[in-house]
């Protein structure tokens, strides 16, 4: 899944993407810097199987390599990948890697009115590459309104380290607002609180 490049040219690079082809390097462990190009149609399907943390071979001068996607750009637009960069790694050694929060379950406080919050949607682990989890799943049915859940409820419970502090907090469920902090609230928005001070001077004099 890759072809070797030479010192691309800008022209050879746009060449390359109108073919269907992402311009990408790789690095890393036993490899030097190399210029490639994958099919970005072969890469979306690996994705899609692997997930985006998942272990890629990838074939460099004739030999395979273990990679992960380290980085990637895209066209906002078009939503196409325009560049990709491979992290070689050693299949015996664990990496650093960022993995997704996957909440499960319906909390009884969001039930009874709370707001369901997530500050943290990705936390990073370190793991060798053959346990990387595409997610991890926590477990928010118990959580009424005011439980939180930290870094540190579900460390034990993982099978690999967490490098987030323990006090990092993933899931919490508030209160809803009160009948008296909603009128509060509309009180302040009625009469201007919060709206952008005007700077003197910069009404010329009239």
């Amino acid at each position: 899944m890759q072809s070797n490049l030479r010192e691309p040219d800008k022209t050879t690079l746009r060449q390359l993407r109108n073919d269907g082809w992402i311009p990408s390097v790789v690095y890393g462990y036993e490899t030097e810097s190399t210029p490639i190009a994958v099919k970005e149609r072969d890469l979306i399907d690996t994705l899609r199987e692997t997930g985006k943390n998942g272990v890629i071979k990838l074939n460099v001068d004739g030999k395979d390599v273990n990679v992960v996607l380290n980085d990637y750009q895209s066209d906002v637009l078009k939503g196409n990948i325009t560049h990709a960069d491979f992290l070689s790694i050693n299949m015996t050694e664990k990496l650093e890697v960022e993995v997704v929060i996957n909440l499960v379950g319906e909390s009884p406080g969001e039930k009874q009115g709370g707001t369901l919050q997530q500050p943290i949607r990705e936390v990073t682990i370190r793991v060798k590459p053959s346990d990387i989890p595409e997610s991890i799943d926590v477990d928010v049915s118990e959580l009424e309104i005011g439980d939180t859940l930290l870094v540190s409820d579900v460390r034990a419970k993982a099978a690999y380290e967490i490098l987030n502090e323990d006090e990092d907090t993933l899931v919490l469920v508030s209160a809803p607002r009160t009948e008296a902090e909603m009128e509060a609230l509309d009180e302040a928005t009625d009469s201007g609180e919060g709206a952008e001070p005007k700077v003197i001077g910069d009404e010329k004099d009239e």
